[in-house]
């Protein structure tokens, strides 16, 4: 990570499945005893948030996707408490319903969900919340999509990326009897769309006359010539159009601008505004470049498996013949 911001980078993004899992011992127990040779560390990820947040010049972090069933206090404590994360927070949902979520072999239920959506609005009130939902699995019946309609409804996330099921062969739900037919599952869909856009053309709404902080972004939304708008994201993930006007300079992607909201539609927000501020940053400095970060390679102390090759004329004695 510090070599990431030597370089210019003021955002990172911490990417995992069950990224919130970072750090806990899987080994298996001891057969004498029953117990693991290591205690499990769930407080793992809460600690890396806390220690990215101390790395001088790192301005932004973000982490997806959690897992519910993972998903501990101290990790909302971390985000609270280090300036730096950003107050966003994707957490799959996928169904409402107690009983798809089973099918689906999903760990969680929608109580723990909601629950921690409370504990995270009560910790950082303007977090925004954005989810994954798929509607029309195996065996969902009308209850059931009422349920996740009811999870949409109390959650109000900022955004949702929603899905239509598809079976996939050789997958365990493409053999679940009780299929949904595809009108159906379209119906639903556009009942949930037209659910989720009205709830997040309210939350943008309630932003305008805000202040904003901007990470300008390059080849995202829309840049267009009548408007000569480009776009940036803010703090909490929102998807931003603005006129840089009056920069102090052309404003580059990875700076950052400070802006007034103006106009909202369910998908972004507008900034038609002159900018209030902008902060030519070391990010900036690369674009402008055209310096592209890389990660430096990282040794897990696994052992090499070496496969003997037979020699031939051209390759015997060569040091690369090994496969590793």
């Amino acid at each position: 990570m510090q070599a990431l911001v030597e370089q210019g980078v003021v955002e990172v993004t911490l990417l995992g499945q069950n990224v919130n899992s970072y750090g806990v011992n899987f080994a298996d127990p001891d057969p004498s005893t029953g117990e693991a040779p290591l205690p499990r560390d769930r407080g793992a990820f809460a600690q890396l948030l806390r220690a990215c947040g101390r790395i001088e010049g790192l301005e932004r972090i973000r982490f997806t996707s959690p897992h519910p069933a993972e998903f501990t206090d101290d990790v909302i404590l971390a985000m609270a408490e280090t300036p730096a994360v950003c107050p966003h927070l994707h957490m799959p949902l996928q169904s409402g319903s107690d009983q798809i979520l089973k099918a689906m072999r999903r760990s969680y239920r929608r109580d723990r969900y909601l629950g921690i959506i409370d504990k995270v609005r009560a910790a950082i009130p303007d977090a925004a919340i954005t989810t994954d939902i798929i509607v029309g699995f195996p065996g969902e019946t009308e209850h059931d999509f009422e349920q996740t309609l009811d999870v949409v409804q109390k959650a109000r996330f900022t955004s949702a990326f929603t899905f239509q099921y598809s079976p996939r062969p050789g997958t365990p739900a493409a053999d679940m009897p009780d299929q949904i037919p595809k009108n159906v599952v379209q119906q639903r869909f556009e009942r949930l769309v037209a659910l989720q856009e009205r709830i997040s053309l309210e939350g943008n709404r309630s932003l305008v006359g805000t202040r904003q902080e901007l990470l300008v972004v390059a080849g995202e939304g829309r840049k267009n010539a009548t408007t000569a708008r480009i776009s940036g994201r803010a703090r909490d993930g929102r998807l931003v159009h603005f006129r840089p006007d009056n920069a102090d300079g052309s404003v580059r992607p990875g700076d950052l601008v400070d802006v007034e909201i103006t106009d909202a539609a369910p998908h972004h927000l507008i900034a038609d505004g002159p900018l209030l501020q902008h902060r030519r940053t070391p990010a900036g400095d690369a674009s402008e470049r055209g310096q592209t970060p890389t990660t430096r390679g990282v040794g897990l102390g696994l052992p090499r498996i070496t496969v003997a090759q037979a020699q031939t004329p051209s390759s015997a004695g060569h040091p690369d013949t090994a496969c590793r």
